[in-house]
């Protein structure tokens, strides 16, 4: 289910998995526009710290909820109430509920009674009563943070890829004294990896029966997740650019689509 157009994510920070937040934004927005992005929680406690780089990085909206009783957090009657008045303005299609904590069951019933899609976000620990209240539960444990890859030479030696053996070839008549060195480009050069994960994310979600994913499907995908990618940034001026680039990682292939357009798809081969 990729069409969603209107995505209400609902973090429970105690009862989730900080390291992997990004991770599942990035997998969440395979099924369509995340448009609201709140996560709860008393972020006075030491122990939701590490979330606060997370919050600015990712731009979630953080709701302090203060624990009125010690020992137990209120964060869950926090997510029920916004949830409930986010309903009644029915403007979302699915709502994302990010915990383990099965006392989420009760509301994932209800919103799923409206109608709207639920999607469930926890680890395997989460009890199977909550799993089976939502459309779609996504097990933690199975979402991957990227990966950093690194090239290696014929021997099988690690190698470090600089930006100018990874980017484009140059076209022809450019003036060489534009380009930069290895240092340079690898200290103002964002680093392709992450690209490189939501590219097989896309191709994981997307592909269809021969295995081939549209490259106009994944680029509306990353845009989702990465706003501010740009191919240029990487030296390149578009996906396929970046496709060609790697031909140890992806198989590309071409044919005609409507009028004089021409469709571009690929596979992962890693």
């Amino acid at each position: 289910m990729d069409s969603l157009e209107r995505i209400a994510m609902l973090i429970d920070a105690d009862n989730t998995q900080v390291g992997k937040i990004g991770a599942v934004i990035r997998q969440i927005s395979t099924k369509g526009r995340i448009v609201v992005k709140r996560a709860y929680g008393n972020w006075k406690k030491d122990a939701l710290r590490p979330w606060e780089e997370q919050i600015k990085t990712l731009a979630i909206d953080a709701k302090q909820q203060f624990d009125y009783v010690s020992g137990k957090n209120a964060s869950d009657m926090a997510v029920v109430i916004d949830a409930m008045d986010m309903l009644y303005r029915d403007i979302y299609d699915c709502f994302v509920l990010v915990s383990s904590d099965s006392d989420y069951t009760p509301l994932a019933i209800r919103l799923h009674d409206s109608g709207v899609y639920v999607i469930g976000v926890g680890e395997k620990k989460t009890p199977v009563s909550f799993r089976n209240a939502c459309d779609e539960f996504v097990f933690l444990e199975n979402i991957e943070s990227t990966k950093k890859r690194v090239s290696k030479t014929s021997d099988g030696t690690k190698k470090k890829k600089t930006v100018t053996e990874a980017a484009a070839p140059e076209k022809a008549g450019k003036s060489k004294s534009k380009k930069k060195t290895a240092e340079e480009s690898e200290s103002d050069t964002p680093d392709i990896e992450e690209v490189h994960s939501l590219l097989h994310i896309a191709w994981n979600s997307y592909q269809d029966d021969d295995g081939y994913v549209n490259v106009s499907s994944a680029g509306t995908y990353i845009k989702r997740a990465m706003p501010e990618f740009d191919a240029k940034n990487y030296g390149y001026s578009k996906i396929p650019e970046i496709l060609a680039a790697f031909p140890d990682r992806y198989e590309m292939t071409r044919h005609p689509g409507k009028g004089t357009t021409t469709i571009i798809a690929y596979r992962c081969l890693d």
